[in-house]
Protein backbone atom coordinates (compact mmCIF):
# COMPACT_ATOMS: atom_id res chain seq x y z
CA UNK A 1 0.00 0.00 0.00
CA UNK A 2 3.10 2.63 0.93
CA UNK A 3 4.54 1.39 -2.30
CA UNK A 4 1.15 2.22 -4.24
CA UNK A 5 0.88 6.19 -2.33
CA UNK A 6 4.55 6.97 -3.55
CA UNK A 7 3.85 5.93 -7.01
CA UNK A 8 0.92 7.87 -7.14
CA UNK A 9 2.10 11.15 -5.17
CA UNK A 10 5.13 10.54 -7.98
CA UNK A 11 2.80 11.19 -10.31
CA UNK A 12 1.22 14.22 -9.52
CA UNK A 13 4.27 15.88 -9.30
CA UNK A 14 4.94 14.77 -12.57
CA UNK A 15 1.48 16.28 -14.49
CA UNK A 16 2.30 19.57 -12.74
CA UNK A 17 5.57 19.96 -13.98
CA UNK A 18 4.17 19.00 -17.36
CA UNK A 19 1.40 21.94 -17.49
CA UNK A 20 4.42 24.26 -16.11
CA UNK A 21 6.54 23.08 -18.47
CA UNK A 22 4.08 23.88 -21.80
CA UNK A 23 3.27 27.39 -20.56
CA UNK A 24 4.88 29.69 -23.01
CA UNK A 25 7.13 32.69 -22.57
CA UNK A 26 5.69 36.73 -23.29
CA UNK A 27 6.16 40.25 -22.64
CA UNK A 28 7.06 41.70 -19.69
CA UNK A 29 5.45 40.70 -16.69
CA UNK A 30 4.19 37.37 -17.93
CA UNK A 31 5.50 34.13 -16.70
CA UNK A 32 7.88 32.42 -18.27
CA UNK A 33 8.78 28.48 -19.10
CA UNK A 34 10.34 26.58 -16.55
CA UNK A 35 11.29 23.29 -18.14
CA UNK A 36 11.23 22.34 -21.72
CA UNK A 37 12.63 18.65 -21.84
CA UNK A 38 11.20 15.51 -20.38
CA UNK A 39 14.45 14.95 -18.86
CA UNK A 40 14.56 18.33 -17.20
CA UNK A 41 11.04 17.65 -16.07
CA UNK A 42 11.99 14.64 -14.75
CA UNK A 43 14.65 16.00 -12.35
CA UNK A 44 12.47 18.87 -11.20
CA UNK A 45 10.06 16.14 -10.18
CA UNK A 46 12.44 14.25 -8.51
CA UNK A 47 13.69 17.60 -6.36
CA UNK A 48 10.81 18.82 -5.82
CA UNK A 49 9.53 15.66 -4.24
CA UNK A 50 12.80 15.14 -2.36
CA UNK A 51 13.64 18.39 -1.25
CA UNK A 52 10.38 20.28 -1.62
CA UNK A 53 12.14 23.49 -2.17
CA UNK A 54 11.93 26.40 -4.63
CA UNK A 55 14.70 26.20 -7.86
CA UNK A 56 17.14 28.66 -6.04
CA UNK A 57 16.95 26.83 -2.58
CA UNK A 58 14.56 29.21 -0.84
CA UNK A 59 11.69 27.73 0.85
CA UNK A 60 8.54 27.51 -1.56
CA UNK A 61 5.44 29.82 -0.06
CA UNK A 62 3.40 26.25 -1.24
CA UNK A 63 5.22 23.13 -0.44
CA UNK A 64 5.58 20.83 -3.49
CA UNK A 65 5.25 24.14 -5.37
CA UNK A 66 7.60 25.43 -7.91
CA UNK A 67 8.42 29.57 -8.27
CA UNK A 68 7.58 30.77 -11.66
CA UNK A 69 10.41 33.14 -12.86
CA UNK A 70 9.19 36.74 -14.84
CA UNK A 71 10.45 39.85 -15.30
CA UNK A 72 8.51 42.85 -15.40
CA UNK A 73 9.98 46.05 -16.70
CA UNK A 74 8.44 49.63 -15.73
CA UNK A 75 10.12 52.91 -16.48
CA UNK A 76 10.05 56.65 -14.76
CA UNK A 77 9.79 55.06 -11.67
CA UNK A 78 9.71 57.32 -9.01
CA UNK A 79 11.02 60.35 -11.27
CA UNK A 80 9.63 63.55 -10.80
CA UNK A 81 8.17 65.03 -14.56
CA UNK A 82 11.11 66.95 -16.38
CA UNK A 83 10.22 70.24 -17.77
CA UNK A 84 12.50 71.75 -20.77
CA UNK A 85 12.93 75.52 -21.80
CA UNK A 86 12.19 75.90 -25.20
CA UNK A 87 15.52 76.34 -26.76
CA UNK A 88 17.81 75.39 -24.00
CA UNK A 89 20.79 73.65 -25.69
CA UNK A 90 21.56 71.68 -22.69
CA UNK A 91 19.02 69.48 -21.81
CA UNK A 92 18.73 66.25 -20.43
CA UNK A 93 16.88 63.18 -20.55
CA UNK A 94 17.01 60.73 -18.01
CA UNK A 95 14.57 57.51 -17.84
CA UNK A 96 14.90 54.85 -14.96
CA UNK A 97 14.14 51.69 -16.27
CA UNK A 98 13.56 49.07 -13.22
CA UNK A 99 12.80 45.21 -13.18
CA UNK A 100 10.35 44.09 -10.49
CA UNK A 101 10.29 40.94 -11.51
CA UNK A 102 12.48 37.67 -10.02
CA UNK A 103 14.57 36.70 -12.85
CA UNK A 104 17.22 39.03 -14.55
CA UNK A 105 16.90 40.77 -17.68
CA UNK A 106 19.95 40.50 -20.39
CA UNK A 107 20.44 42.72 -23.12
CA UNK A 108 18.38 45.43 -22.50
CA UNK A 109 17.56 47.85 -25.34
CA UNK A 110 15.63 50.75 -25.24
CA UNK A 111 14.94 53.40 -28.00
CA UNK A 112 12.33 56.48 -28.30
CA UNK A 113 9.22 55.27 -30.70
CA UNK A 114 9.26 58.92 -32.86
CA UNK A 115 6.85 58.99 -35.77
CA UNK A 116 6.46 62.31 -36.15
CA UNK A 117 9.36 65.15 -35.85
CA UNK A 118 6.69 67.33 -33.62
CA UNK A 119 6.25 64.66 -31.26
CA UNK A 120 9.21 64.81 -29.96
CA UNK A 121 10.27 67.95 -27.76
CA UNK A 122 14.16 68.05 -28.95
CA UNK A 123 16.12 68.95 -31.96
CA UNK A 124 16.19 65.48 -34.00
CA UNK A 125 20.51 65.95 -34.41
CA UNK A 126 21.15 62.60 -34.42
CA UNK A 127 20.64 59.41 -36.55
CA UNK A 128 20.26 56.69 -33.55
CA UNK A 129 18.61 57.35 -29.88
CA UNK A 130 18.98 53.79 -28.94
CA UNK A 131 20.53 52.95 -25.38
CA UNK A 132 22.02 49.89 -24.59
CA UNK A 133 21.70 48.90 -20.95
CA UNK A 134 22.56 45.45 -20.83
CA UNK A 135 21.52 43.12 -17.64
CA UNK A 136 19.02 44.58 -15.22
CA UNK A 137 19.00 42.26 -12.30
CA UNK A 138 15.86 41.08 -10.82
CA UNK A 139 14.82 44.06 -7.90
CA UNK A 140 17.35 46.63 -9.67
CA UNK A 141 17.59 49.70 -12.25
CA UNK A 142 19.08 51.58 -14.49
CA UNK A 143 19.03 54.53 -16.23
CA UNK A 144 18.78 55.62 -20.02
CA UNK A 145 20.68 59.09 -20.30
CA UNK A 146 20.24 61.11 -23.40
CA UNK A 147 21.82 64.17 -23.72
CA UNK A 148 25.07 63.32 -21.37
CA UNK A 149 28.12 64.82 -21.18
CA UNK A 150 29.76 62.02 -23.44
CA UNK A 151 26.59 61.73 -26.32
CA UNK A 152 26.59 65.48 -26.64
CA UNK A 153 23.30 67.43 -24.78
CA UNK A 154 19.96 67.56 -26.41
CA UNK A 155 18.62 70.83 -27.76
CA UNK A 156 14.72 71.61 -27.00
CA UNK A 157 13.02 73.32 -30.36
CA UNK A 158 12.58 76.34 -29.97
CA UNK A 159 8.88 76.11 -31.29
CA UNK A 160 7.83 74.13 -28.31
CA UNK A 161 4.15 75.77 -26.74
CA UNK A 162 4.17 75.07 -23.66
CA UNK A 163 2.20 71.79 -23.79
CA UNK A 164 3.15 68.16 -22.14
CA UNK A 165 4.71 65.19 -24.56
CA UNK A 166 3.81 62.19 -24.14
CA UNK A 167 7.28 60.00 -24.97
CA UNK A 168 7.05 56.36 -25.82
CA UNK A 169 9.90 53.85 -25.73
CA UNK A 170 10.58 50.15 -27.28
CA UNK A 171 12.43 48.35 -24.82
CA UNK A 172 13.51 44.65 -25.78
CA UNK A 173 15.36 42.42 -23.80
CA UNK A 174 15.83 38.67 -22.68
CA UNK A 175 15.72 36.03 -20.44
CA UNK A 176 18.60 33.79 -21.91
CA UNK A 177 16.31 31.73 -23.86
CA UNK A 178 13.51 34.04 -25.49
CA UNK A 179 13.58 37.52 -26.88
CA UNK A 180 10.80 39.87 -25.41
CA UNK A 181 9.81 43.40 -26.42
CA UNK A 182 7.31 46.01 -24.94
CA UNK A 183 6.56 49.39 -24.88
CA UNK A 184 6.31 52.26 -22.14
CA UNK A 185 5.56 56.03 -22.12
CA UNK A 186 6.28 58.92 -19.51
CA UNK A 187 5.44 62.06 -19.86
CA UNK A 188 7.55 65.40 -20.20
CA UNK A 189 6.70 69.06 -19.73
CA UNK A 190 7.69 72.52 -21.77
CA UNK A 191 8.35 76.01 -21.63
CA UNK A 192 7.44 78.37 -24.21
CA UNK A 193 10.10 81.31 -24.64
CA UNK A 194 9.50 84.15 -22.48
CA UNK A 195 9.38 87.79 -24.22
CA UNK A 196 12.58 89.17 -24.07
CA UNK A 197 10.84 93.09 -24.57
CA UNK A 198 9.41 93.95 -21.22
CA UNK A 199 6.96 96.06 -23.03
CA UNK A 200 6.57 98.77 -20.82
CA UNK A 201 3.13 99.42 -19.97
CA UNK A 202 2.04 100.76 -23.34
CA UNK A 203 -0.92 97.80 -24.32
CA UNK A 204 0.09 94.84 -21.70
CA UNK A 205 -2.83 94.98 -19.02
CA UNK A 206 -2.14 95.07 -15.01
CA UNK A 207 -3.47 91.80 -14.62
CA UNK A 208 -2.07 88.42 -15.98
CA UNK A 209 1.98 88.17 -17.43
CA UNK A 210 2.81 86.85 -20.54
CA UNK A 211 3.66 83.24 -20.81
CA UNK A 212 5.06 82.52 -23.66
CA UNK A 213 3.66 82.02 -27.55
CA UNK A 214 0.58 79.63 -27.55
CA UNK A 215 0.39 79.48 -23.54
CA UNK A 216 -2.77 81.20 -21.43
CA UNK A 217 -1.72 84.02 -19.34
CA UNK A 218 -1.15 82.90 -15.98
CA UNK A 219 -3.47 85.84 -14.84
CA UNK A 220 -6.87 85.71 -15.68
CA UNK A 221 -8.70 86.69 -19.12
CA UNK A 222 -7.88 90.36 -19.52
CA UNK A 223 -9.07 92.76 -22.29
CA UNK A 224 -6.30 92.79 -25.29
CA UNK A 225 -3.98 90.40 -23.28
CA UNK A 226 -5.31 86.92 -24.98
CA UNK A 227 -9.28 87.05 -24.63
CA UNK A 228 -11.44 88.95 -26.47
CA UNK A 229 -11.97 92.40 -25.50
CA UNK A 230 -15.28 92.93 -23.69
CA UNK A 231 -17.99 94.15 -25.93
CA UNK A 232 -16.66 92.11 -29.15
CA UNK A 233 -18.37 89.14 -28.50
CA UNK A 234 -21.42 88.37 -30.87
CA UNK A 235 -23.75 85.47 -31.51
CA UNK A 236 -23.63 83.26 -34.20
CA UNK A 237 -20.44 81.71 -35.92
CA UNK A 238 -18.63 84.65 -34.06
CA UNK A 239 -15.86 83.67 -31.75
CA UNK A 240 -16.09 85.20 -28.64
CA UNK A 241 -15.65 84.66 -24.54
CA UNK A 242 -12.39 84.43 -22.22
CA UNK A 243 -9.68 81.48 -23.28
CA UNK A 244 -9.66 78.59 -21.05
CA UNK A 245 -6.73 76.69 -22.69
CA UNK A 246 -6.44 74.60 -26.12
CA UNK A 247 -8.66 71.69 -24.83
CA UNK A 248 -11.09 73.60 -23.35
CA UNK A 249 -12.01 76.59 -25.87
CA UNK A 250 -15.73 76.69 -25.59
CA UNK A 251 -17.78 76.47 -29.17
CA UNK A 252 -17.03 79.32 -31.25
CA UNK A 253 -14.53 80.83 -28.79
CA UNK A 254 -11.17 82.17 -29.12
CA UNK A 255 -8.03 82.58 -27.41
CA UNK A 256 -5.04 84.90 -27.86
CA UNK A 257 -1.39 84.36 -26.44
CA UNK A 258 0.74 87.15 -25.49
CA UNK A 259 3.33 88.68 -28.21
CA UNK A 260 6.76 87.61 -28.41
CA UNK A 261 9.56 89.69 -29.83
CA UNK A 262 11.18 87.37 -31.63
CA UNK A 263 14.16 89.36 -33.08
CA UNK A 264 14.86 91.54 -36.13
CA UNK A 265 16.80 94.20 -37.56
CA UNK A 266 16.18 96.52 -34.54
CA UNK A 267 15.96 94.13 -32.35
CA UNK A 268 15.16 95.72 -28.43
CA UNK A 269 17.19 98.66 -29.28
CA UNK A 270 17.46 101.19 -26.23
CA UNK A 271 16.78 103.98 -29.06
CA UNK A 272 12.91 103.43 -28.70
CA UNK A 273 11.19 105.68 -27.38
CA UNK A 274 9.95 105.83 -23.85
CA UNK A 275 6.68 105.76 -24.80
CA UNK A 276 6.82 102.94 -27.53
CA UNK A 277 4.18 99.76 -26.76
CA UNK A 278 4.63 96.18 -27.70
CA UNK A 279 2.07 95.88 -30.65
CA UNK A 280 -0.57 93.20 -29.93
CA UNK A 281 -2.31 92.06 -32.40
CA UNK A 282 -5.58 89.65 -31.18
CA UNK A 283 -8.51 87.55 -32.81
CA UNK A 284 -11.70 89.15 -32.05
CA UNK A 285 -14.02 86.63 -33.27
CA UNK A 286 -14.51 85.24 -36.33
CA UNK A 287 -17.25 83.96 -39.17
CA UNK A 288 -17.86 81.41 -41.54
CA UNK A 289 -20.07 80.85 -44.55
CA UNK A 290 -22.40 78.95 -44.27
CA UNK A 291 -22.99 79.44 -40.12
CA UNK A 292 -23.00 75.77 -39.45
CA UNK A 293 -19.58 73.88 -40.92
CA UNK A 294 -20.93 70.40 -42.01
CA UNK A 295 -18.64 67.25 -42.29
CA UNK A 296 -17.32 66.93 -45.47
CA UNK A 297 -18.20 70.26 -46.58
CA UNK A 298 -16.42 73.44 -47.79
CA UNK A 299 -16.89 76.54 -45.85
CA UNK A 300 -15.44 80.12 -45.94
CA UNK A 301 -13.40 80.77 -42.46
CA UNK A 302 -13.31 85.22 -41.77
CA UNK A 303 -11.25 85.97 -38.84
CA UNK A 304 -11.13 89.26 -37.52
CA UNK A 305 -8.24 91.00 -36.44
CA UNK A 306 -6.94 93.70 -34.15
CA UNK A 307 -4.26 96.13 -33.52
CA UNK A 308 -4.62 97.09 -29.99
CA UNK A 309 -1.37 99.35 -29.75
CA UNK A 310 -2.66 102.80 -29.65
CA UNK A 311 0.17 104.12 -31.06
CA UNK A 312 2.25 101.22 -32.88
CA UNK A 313 1.59 100.35 -36.44
CA UNK A 314 2.34 96.34 -37.49
CA UNK A 315 3.24 95.39 -41.01
CA UNK A 316 4.48 92.75 -42.90
CA UNK A 317 2.40 89.78 -41.31
CA UNK A 318 1.87 86.31 -42.03
CA UNK A 319 -0.69 84.38 -40.51
CA UNK A 320 -0.13 80.53 -40.47
CA UNK A 321 -3.38 78.35 -39.82
CA UNK A 322 -3.14 74.53 -38.43
CA UNK A 323 -5.66 71.92 -37.50
CA UNK A 324 -5.40 69.25 -35.43
CA UNK A 325 -4.97 65.80 -37.13
CA UNK A 326 -8.92 64.53 -36.12
CA UNK A 327 -11.35 62.22 -37.19
CA UNK A 328 -13.33 59.17 -36.29
CA UNK A 329 -10.18 56.86 -37.57
CA UNK A 330 -8.07 56.82 -35.00
CA UNK A 331 -4.75 55.87 -37.08
CA UNK A 332 -6.09 58.94 -39.72
CA UNK A 333 -3.34 61.40 -39.42
CA UNK A 334 -4.74 64.38 -42.02
CA UNK A 335 -5.75 67.27 -40.54
CA UNK A 336 -9.62 68.19 -39.25
CA UNK A 337 -9.65 70.96 -41.93
CA UNK A 338 -7.57 71.53 -45.14
CA UNK A 339 -7.32 74.56 -47.01
CA UNK A 340 -9.25 73.70 -50.86
CA UNK A 341 -6.44 75.15 -52.75
CA UNK A 342 -3.17 76.80 -52.22
CA UNK A 343 -1.33 76.42 -48.62
CA UNK A 344 -2.54 77.47 -45.23
CA UNK A 345 -0.56 80.78 -44.77
CA UNK A 346 -1.90 84.46 -45.37
CA UNK A 347 -0.59 87.56 -46.10
CA UNK A 348 -1.28 90.99 -44.94
CA UNK A 349 0.61 94.15 -45.76
CA UNK A 350 -0.01 95.41 -42.13
CA UNK A 351 -2.71 97.30 -39.67
CA UNK A 352 -2.83 100.34 -38.25
CA UNK A 353 -2.11 102.06 -34.79
CA UNK A 354 -5.67 100.93 -32.98
CA UNK A 355 -7.24 99.91 -36.62
CA UNK A 356 -8.82 96.35 -37.30
CA UNK A 357 -8.78 94.11 -40.80
CA UNK A 358 -10.37 90.76 -41.97
CA UNK A 359 -8.42 87.97 -43.39
CA UNK A 360 -10.35 85.08 -45.18
CA UNK A 361 -9.48 81.23 -46.35
CA UNK A 362 -11.11 78.55 -47.82
CA UNK A 363 -11.35 75.20 -46.01
CA UNK A 364 -12.69 72.10 -45.92
CA UNK A 365 -13.81 69.88 -43.04
CA UNK A 366 -12.95 65.97 -42.96
CA UNK A 367 -15.82 63.75 -43.69
CA UNK A 368 -14.86 61.31 -40.48
CA UNK A 369 -15.58 64.39 -38.47
CA UNK A 370 -17.00 63.74 -34.84
CA UNK A 371 -19.83 65.91 -33.93
CA UNK A 372 -17.80 68.65 -31.75
CA UNK A 373 -15.71 71.99 -31.94
CA UNK A 374 -12.32 71.47 -33.45
CA UNK A 375 -10.07 74.03 -32.55
CA UNK A 376 -7.52 76.35 -35.20
CA UNK A 377 -4.10 77.67 -33.95
CA UNK A 378 -3.06 80.70 -36.21
CA UNK A 379 0.06 81.50 -35.44
CA UNK A 380 1.25 85.31 -36.20
CA UNK A 381 4.22 87.24 -37.23
CA UNK A 382 4.43 90.77 -37.78
CA UNK A 383 6.93 93.67 -37.30
CA UNK A 384 6.87 97.31 -36.05
CA UNK A 385 7.91 100.19 -38.24
CA UNK A 386 11.63 99.92 -36.03
CA UNK A 387 11.49 96.18 -37.84
CA UNK A 388 11.57 94.73 -34.97
CA UNK A 389 9.69 91.34 -34.99
CA UNK A 390 7.09 89.60 -32.89
CA UNK A 391 4.81 86.89 -32.63
CA UNK A 392 1.68 85.39 -31.10
CA UNK A 393 -0.70 83.01 -31.33
CA UNK A 394 -4.21 82.47 -31.43
CA UNK A 395 -6.69 79.74 -31.34
CA UNK A 396 -10.30 79.40 -32.77
CA UNK A 397 -12.56 76.49 -31.82
CA UNK A 398 -15.00 76.08 -34.86
CA UNK A 399 -17.99 73.53 -33.94
CA UNK A 400 -18.90 70.76 -36.86
CA UNK A 401 -21.92 69.06 -37.33
CA UNK A 402 -22.99 65.80 -38.98
CA UNK A 403 -26.07 65.67 -40.54
CA UNK A 404 -28.27 62.19 -39.50
CA UNK A 405 -28.17 59.82 -42.15
CA UNK A 406 -30.55 57.04 -42.25
CA UNK A 407 -32.66 54.50 -44.53
CA UNK A 408 -35.86 52.56 -43.89
CA UNK A 409 -36.29 49.08 -45.21
CA UNK A 410 -39.11 48.03 -47.19
CA UNK A 411 -42.47 48.76 -45.50
CA UNK A 412 -44.66 45.07 -44.50
CA UNK A 413 -48.21 45.50 -44.41
CA UNK A 414 -50.18 42.52 -43.41
CA UNK A 415 -53.19 42.63 -44.98
CA UNK A 416 -52.27 44.65 -47.62
CA UNK A 417 -55.75 45.08 -48.12
CA UNK A 418 -58.34 46.00 -45.59
CA UNK A 419 -61.86 46.69 -45.67
CA UNK A 420 -63.48 50.03 -43.87
CA UNK A 421 -63.13 49.75 -40.46
CA UNK A 422 -60.79 46.95 -40.11
CA UNK A 423 -57.54 46.76 -38.74
CA UNK A 424 -53.73 46.23 -40.94
CA UNK A 425 -50.08 45.67 -38.95
CA UNK A 426 -47.10 48.30 -39.70
CA UNK A 427 -43.37 46.79 -39.83
CA UNK A 428 -40.46 47.91 -41.09
CA UNK A 429 -37.07 49.07 -39.72
CA UNK A 430 -34.95 52.20 -39.23
CA UNK A 431 -31.00 52.00 -40.02
CA UNK A 432 -28.80 54.75 -38.29
CA UNK A 433 -26.45 54.88 -40.82
CA UNK A 434 -24.88 58.65 -39.83
CA UNK A 435 -22.10 59.44 -37.28
CA UNK A 436 -24.44 61.33 -34.82
CA UNK A 437 -26.98 60.12 -32.01
CA UNK A 438 -30.75 60.44 -32.78
CA UNK A 439 -32.78 62.00 -29.74
CA UNK A 440 -36.39 60.50 -28.90
CA UNK A 441 -37.36 59.26 -32.34
CA UNK A 442 -41.03 58.85 -33.11
CA UNK A 443 -43.02 57.51 -35.82
CA UNK A 444 -46.86 58.44 -36.87
CA UNK A 445 -48.74 57.50 -39.74
CA UNK A 446 -51.14 59.58 -41.96
CA UNK A 447 -53.62 59.46 -44.74
CA UNK A 448 -57.17 59.92 -45.77
CA UNK A 449 -57.65 56.16 -45.51
CA UNK A 450 -55.91 55.38 -42.29
CA UNK A 451 -55.15 56.59 -38.79
CA UNK A 452 -53.03 54.91 -36.02
CA UNK A 453 -51.21 55.54 -32.82
CA UNK A 454 -47.76 57.31 -32.37
CA UNK A 455 -45.27 55.33 -31.70
CA UNK A 456 -42.26 56.34 -29.19
CA UNK A 457 -38.96 54.58 -30.67
CA UNK A 458 -36.84 56.48 -27.94
CA UNK A 459 -32.81 57.16 -28.96
CA UNK A 460 -31.15 55.56 -31.77
CA UNK A 461 -27.50 55.42 -31.33
CA UNK A 462 -25.01 55.37 -34.58
CA UNK A 463 -25.32 52.14 -36.37
CA UNK A 464 -27.98 51.00 -34.73
CA UNK A 465 -32.04 49.54 -35.87
CA UNK A 466 -34.90 50.64 -34.75
CA UNK A 467 -38.23 48.71 -35.34
CA UNK A 468 -41.33 50.18 -35.47
CA UNK A 469 -44.33 47.71 -35.36
CA UNK A 470 -47.62 49.60 -35.24
CA UNK A 471 -51.27 49.23 -35.68
CA UNK A 472 -53.57 51.56 -38.58
CA UNK A 473 -57.51 51.52 -38.59
CA UNK A 474 -59.04 51.50 -42.19
CA UNK A 475 -61.43 54.92 -42.54
CA UNK A 476 -62.18 55.32 -45.98
CA UNK A 477 -61.95 53.66 -49.12
CA UNK A 478 -58.68 54.12 -51.55
CA UNK A 479 -57.50 52.18 -54.39
CA UNK A 480 -54.34 54.54 -54.84
CA UNK A 481 -50.67 54.53 -54.50
CA UNK A 482 -49.04 55.76 -51.67
CA UNK A 483 -52.18 57.14 -50.50
CA UNK A 484 -50.56 56.45 -46.41
CA UNK A 485 -47.33 58.01 -45.34
CA UNK A 486 -44.99 56.58 -42.27
CA UNK A 487 -43.82 59.81 -40.41
CA UNK A 488 -40.73 59.99 -38.34
CA UNK A 489 -39.75 62.79 -36.04
CA UNK A 490 -36.39 63.10 -34.06
CA UNK A 491 -34.17 65.52 -32.13
CA UNK A 492 -30.39 66.56 -32.99
CA UNK A 493 -27.36 67.11 -30.50
CA UNK A 494 -29.00 70.86 -30.53
CA UNK A 495 -32.51 70.25 -29.44
CA UNK A 496 -33.57 70.81 -33.15
CA UNK A 497 -36.57 68.88 -34.03
CA UNK A 498 -35.94 67.48 -37.77
CA UNK A 499 -39.39 65.41 -39.34
CA UNK A 500 -39.00 62.75 -42.40
CA UNK A 501 -41.89 61.16 -44.84
CA UNK A 502 -42.04 57.29 -46.48
CA UNK A 503 -44.68 56.82 -48.62
CA UNK A 504 -46.46 53.15 -49.04
CA UNK A 505 -49.63 51.83 -50.29
CA UNK A 506 -52.52 50.70 -49.04
CA UNK A 507 -55.60 49.22 -50.51
CA UNK A 508 -59.13 49.50 -48.56
CA UNK A 509 -62.21 48.57 -49.58
CA UNK A 510 -66.37 48.95 -48.97
CA UNK A 511 -67.49 46.03 -46.44
CA UNK A 512 -69.36 43.26 -48.31
CA UNK A 513 -72.58 43.83 -45.95
CA UNK A 514 -73.17 47.13 -47.83
CA UNK A 515 -73.77 45.71 -50.87
CA UNK A 516 -77.28 45.53 -52.83
CA UNK A 517 -79.40 42.04 -52.77
CA UNK A 518 -82.18 41.46 -55.30
CA UNK A 519 -83.80 37.65 -55.57
CA UNK A 520 -81.21 36.11 -53.21
CA UNK A 521 -78.79 37.79 -56.44
CA UNK A 522 -76.32 40.29 -55.96
CA UNK A 523 -76.76 43.14 -57.53
CA UNK A 524 -74.40 45.75 -57.04
CA UNK A 525 -74.21 49.15 -58.56
CA UNK A 526 -71.76 48.80 -61.19
CA UNK A 527 -74.08 46.18 -62.71
CA UNK A 528 -77.24 48.15 -62.63
CA UNK A 529 -76.86 50.72 -65.29
CA UNK A 530 -75.36 47.71 -67.44
CA UNK A 531 -78.39 45.68 -68.61
CA UNK A 532 -79.76 44.15 -65.80
CA UNK A 533 -77.68 40.90 -65.37
CA UNK A 534 -80.06 40.13 -62.00
CA UNK A 535 -83.20 40.31 -63.71
CA UNK A 536 -81.95 38.45 -66.94
CA UNK A 537 -80.73 35.53 -64.34
CA UNK A 538 -84.53 35.67 -63.32
CA UNK A 539 -86.48 35.37 -66.21
CA UNK A 540 -84.30 32.46 -67.68
CA UNK A 541 -84.52 30.73 -64.15
CA UNK A 542 -88.74 31.41 -64.44
CA UNK A 543 -88.66 29.92 -67.91
CA UNK A 544 -87.00 27.02 -66.93
CA UNK A 545 -89.32 25.93 -64.46
CA UNK A 546 -92.77 26.76 -66.57
CA UNK A 547 -91.02 24.52 -68.87
CA UNK A 548 -90.83 22.02 -66.07
CA UNK A 549 -94.41 22.68 -64.86
CA UNK A 550 -95.29 21.89 -68.56
CA UNK A 551 -93.74 18.95 -69.23
CA UNK A 552 -94.98 17.33 -65.72
CA UNK A 553 -99.04 18.78 -67.12
CA UNK A 554 -98.23 17.17 -70.51
CA UNK A 555 -96.85 14.19 -69.26
CA UNK A 556 -100.30 13.46 -66.95
CA UNK A 557 -102.70 14.69 -69.77
CA UNK A 558 -100.97 11.33 -71.77
CA UNK A 559 -101.26 8.98 -69.04
CA UNK A 560 -105.13 10.11 -68.68
CA UNK A 561 -105.52 9.33 -72.22
CA UNK A 562 -103.85 5.98 -72.37
CA UNK A 563 -105.73 4.89 -69.13
CA UNK A 564 -109.12 5.83 -70.95
CA UNK A 565 -108.27 4.07 -74.15
CA UNK A 566 -107.18 1.00 -71.97
CA UNK A 567 -110.66 1.02 -70.11
CA UNK A 568 -112.66 1.24 -73.39
CA UNK A 569 -110.92 -1.52 -75.05
CA UNK A 570 -111.83 -3.67 -72.10
CA UNK A 571 -115.28 -2.45 -72.93
CA UNK A 572 -115.46 -3.59 -75.80
CA UNK A 573 -113.69 -7.41 -75.32
CA UNK A 574 -116.39 -7.94 -72.60
CA UNK A 575 -119.25 -7.01 -74.91
CA UNK A 576 -118.04 -9.33 -77.53
CA UNK A 577 -117.82 -12.15 -75.41
CA UNK A 578 -121.70 -11.57 -74.59
CA UNK A 579 -122.47 -11.63 -77.91
CA UNK A 580 -120.95 -14.89 -79.06
CA UNK A 581 -123.65 -18.45 -78.68
CA UNK A 582 -122.89 -20.48 -76.14
CA UNK A 583 -122.15 -24.48 -76.72
CA UNK A 584 -124.52 -27.44 -76.92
Amino acid sequence: MKHVMQTLKRMGVFLSCTALAVTMAGPAGIYVRAAQTPEEIRRTADALNAENQAPNGAESDTPGKETLSRITLSVGDGQKTPTYKAGDKKAELKINVANSGNTDAQNVRISPVVQKPEEWPFEMDQLNYDQDLGMISAGKQAAAVWGSDADGKLTVRSDVTGKSYKLIFKITYDDGKQTYETEKYVFVRTEAKKSSSSGSSGDKPSGGTASGSGSKPSGGAASGSGSKPAGDASSGGTGGGSAQGDDEIPSGGVYNSEPVASGGSGGASSDAPADASVPRVIVTGFDTAPATVKAGDDFRLTIHLKNTSKKTAVRNMLFDLQAPASGADEAAEAPAFLPTSGSSSIYLEGIPAGGTKDISIELNSRADLIQKPYSITMGMLYENKNAEQFESQSSLAIPVTQEARFEFSDIQIMPDTAEIGEEANITCSIYNLGRVKMYNVKVGFEGDAIEGQELFLGNLESGATGMVDGIVTALAESYEENNCRLVMSYEDDAGNMKETKQEFTMTVTQPVDDMVMADDFPVTDEEEPGGHTGLIIALIAGIVLAGGIAAVVIIRRRKKKSDREEEEWFDEVERSAEDEPGES
